[in-house]
């Protein structure tokens, strides 16, 4: 029988309240830094003193008694296999195996499945996205063959957290979390989390598996970064709050993740098996922090994190394909899915996992016991695998059966069960999901889509909020803006890391001269580092009256010059050493993680943008699905506008490699 953690104990709703405000204002020992909590609500009068506005705030707890006698006559009519079926979300990427499609529409193979298992949601991921009309039609597909089996509608999801993790890929991208954290207002984040919103609610697409409410405190972390809001855990909490109330503003689903916290680690849990070492007192005083502003914000949904807490959660189990112990991640783990999140800081939504083939699971956790110790611990929604080919579609048909048999058995906890669809009901109902609903898509709706869906005002928006996040780190010998004179030529050098952005150069060009802030194109020459033409660089950085240089960190190998990644390094620190040789001064424009501003801090001005996407060269409209950031950073370069963002996280120290220097 397992041992629950010594600090665990069951606390009333009034006092998980309370405990969520402790753990925004606890945040001052973690950054130095206070934070106002949520006010009391006021105390009600005596019944013999009741105005009419007291009847009036009567109303709601009216209709919650109302909403669960309906929520409970819909669980006592469902048999066990609907109940299984809707504690389960699916996602279809691509078709077939030996020729392989990606799915925009759906087959009779898969409307059978939708009709005959009950789902409770599909995710939908950016091989499901082709055009607005195509995605509304599949939408509304899903839903007609999911009505054919089961009056309980899908939630029906996507990863659109913003920023390089988009799955529209024809809607707004936004700037990030980063970047929106730097512009230094949390409205401005509500902004954005609304356009998404917005775009998806145009789509059928009911909720988003955002924001990221890690706090990035570890530099070399190689899968949260720019998706985080900052290293500061009540900054964090501010702007994702303020996100979360974004998406609500539009109807939307939001759900908070990676829970307790994936913002520490130094492995991607896609690819291998985190463990963080923290105490559970450690984690009240960073991680949790975000996490409980957001609860009181009323989120909905928290999303788990596949990583290991041995701290917290001791039990262990034998890998399947090492043999060797591992500890239960928290997806799995009754001590922080029951004992922390709900019972201590009061979270009453739906709990959903995490991707359940991603490697932490996959690699370690053979599927019966997957099924059983993930529901077992509380968590009401899973993740199926993603099918990416037909061997995938039917593991997933025989996961789902895997699930029914072992809940017949009991292996499955009944009373978890039905707590879980419980909330999953309550959750559709808040929405307006159980509401008797025609899914048929009209011309008014593909009409508002294909207007509404990355529509020039939204790409505007993310213009002027890209703008206002770039953040001038340093800036020497009045190095930034360039104030080119007539016939000066400056050179735009990209790094072997970043010849994907190229696109972004030419763009910038574009705009400058169509703002009449140059005049000749050719004025600025745009190359990319590559292995056999380093010395041509070096000749066009020494010729050039001016000279950015374009960098881009998106993990810790692209600061040491000794890895592929890091290539360009060594060319970047001579240029920046010849230019200062000469006289000379040169701008450094930070392409993603701000951390290369450590590694290149001799160049004389040093600009962060917190992100870019791979722009395409040749498009009538550039900045749909992609991220503007540093387009306008180029263009910033040139005086075309203020910088006034302020960097998010504190650089770290460097080894004489390159190498982050921990805990520093």
């Amino acid at each position: 029988m397992r041992t629950e953690h010594s600090m665990m104990k069951r606390i009333s709703r009034s006092a998980a309240v309370i405990l969520c405000s402790t753990l925004v204002l606890s945040c001052s020992a973690c950054s130095g830094r206070s934070s106002d909590h949520e006010k009391d609500e006021p105390e009600q009068e005596p019944e013999k003193t009741m105005e009419p506005e007291q009847e009036t705030t009567a109303e709601p707890e009216q209709e919650t008694d109302t909403t669960d006698m309906e929520i409970e006559q819909i669980l006592e009519g469902m048999t066990l296999e609907e109940k299984v079926g809707q504690m389960i979300m699916t996602s279809y990427r691509i078709w077939g195996d030996a020729r392989q499609t990606e799915i925009t529409e759906l087959n009779d193979e898969i409307r059978e499945a939708l009709a005959k298992y009950h789902y409770g949601g599909v995710m939908l991921f950016s091989e499901n996205f082709k055009d607005a009309e195509q995605t509304l039609r599949l939408v509304s597909d899903f839903q007609a063959a999911n009505s054919k089996g089961s009056s309980i509608p899908l939630l029906t999801s996507v990863d659109q957290e913003g920023g390089y993790v988009v799955r529209v890929t024809y809607g707004t991208a936004g700037i990030g979390n980063m970047a929106l954290c730097a512009t230094g207002n949390p409205d401005h984040a509500r902004t954005m989390a609304s356009i998404y919103g917005e775009e998806l609610r145009l789509l059928g697409i009911n909720s988003d598996f955002a924001p990221v409410m890690d706090v990035n405190n570890n530099p070399a972390n190689p899968v949260i970064g720019i998706r985080s809001f900052s290293d500061d855990p009540e900054t964090a909490a501010a702007f994702g709050s303020a996100y979360v109330q974004g998406l609500h503003d539009q109807g939307t689903i939001a759900v908070l993740k990676h829970f307790p916290g994936h913002g520490n680690t130094d492995t991607d849990s896609h690819t291998g098996f985190p463990c963080i070492r923290s105490t559970y007192d450690e984690l009240k005083q960073c991680e949790l922090i975000p996490f409980g502003k957001a609860i009181g914000a009323d989120a909905d949904m928290v999303m788990t994190a596949h990583i290991q807490y041995p701290q917290i959660e001791q039990e262990t189990y034998t890998s399947v394909t090492t043999g060797q112990q591992v500890y239960l991640p928290a997806t799995m783990s009754r001590t922080i899915l029951t004992g922390i999140l709900r019972d201590d800081m009061g979270f009453e939504g739906v709990i959903v996992s995490d991707a359940l083939d991603m490697g932490a699971i996959a690699d370690n956790f053979a599927d019966e016991d997957m099924l059983c110790m993930t529901i077992n611990a509380g968590v009401d929604l899973l993740l199926f695998p993603a099918v990416k080919n037909k061997s995938m579609f039917r593991k997933n048909l025989e996961l789902t059966e895997m699930a029914v048999r072992l809940a017949k058995e009991g292996k499955i906890s009944g009373e978890r069960i039905d707590d879980s669809v419980r909330r999953i009901l309550k959750l559709k109902k808040k929405y307006g999901l159980l509401e008797e609903k025609d899914f048929t898509v009209t011309d008014a709706h593909i009409q508002a889509a294909v207007s509404g869906v990355g529509s020039k005002e939204h790409s505007e928006t993310a213009w002027k909020l890209a703008e206002q996040a770039l953040t001038l780190y340093r800036n020497d010998h009045n190095a930034f803006p360039i104030t080119a004179e007539p016939g000066e030529k400056t050179l735009i050098l990209f790094a072997n890391n970043s010849s994907n952005r190229y696109g972004s150069g030419r763009h910038a060009v574009q705009i400058l001269q169509e703002q009449g802030i140059i005049q000749d194109p050719s004025q600025i020459s745009l190359m990319v580092h590559k292995g056999n033409n380093t010395q041509q660089c070096l000749d066009a950085a020494r010729t050039a009256d001016n000279v950015i240089l374009v960098y881009r960190t998106y993990s810790e190998d692209c600061l040491d010059a000794g890895t592929i990644d890091g290539f360009s390094v060594g060319l970047f620190e001579q240029i920046i050493e010849q230019r200062h040789t000469d006289g000379r001064t040169v701008i450094f424009v930070s392409a993603q993680l701000p951390y290369d501003a450590a590694r290149f801090s001799k160049a004389d001005a040093v600009l962060l943008t917190y992100g870019s996407s791979n722009m395409p060269e040749l498009t009538d409209d550039p900045y749909r699905g992609q991220m503007p950031n540093l387009p306008a950073a180029l263009c910033s370069c040139f005086g075309m506008s203020e910088v006034t963002g302020r960097l998010p996280v504190q650089l770290p120290q460097l080894d004489e490699h390159g190498r982050i220097i921990k805990g520093s």
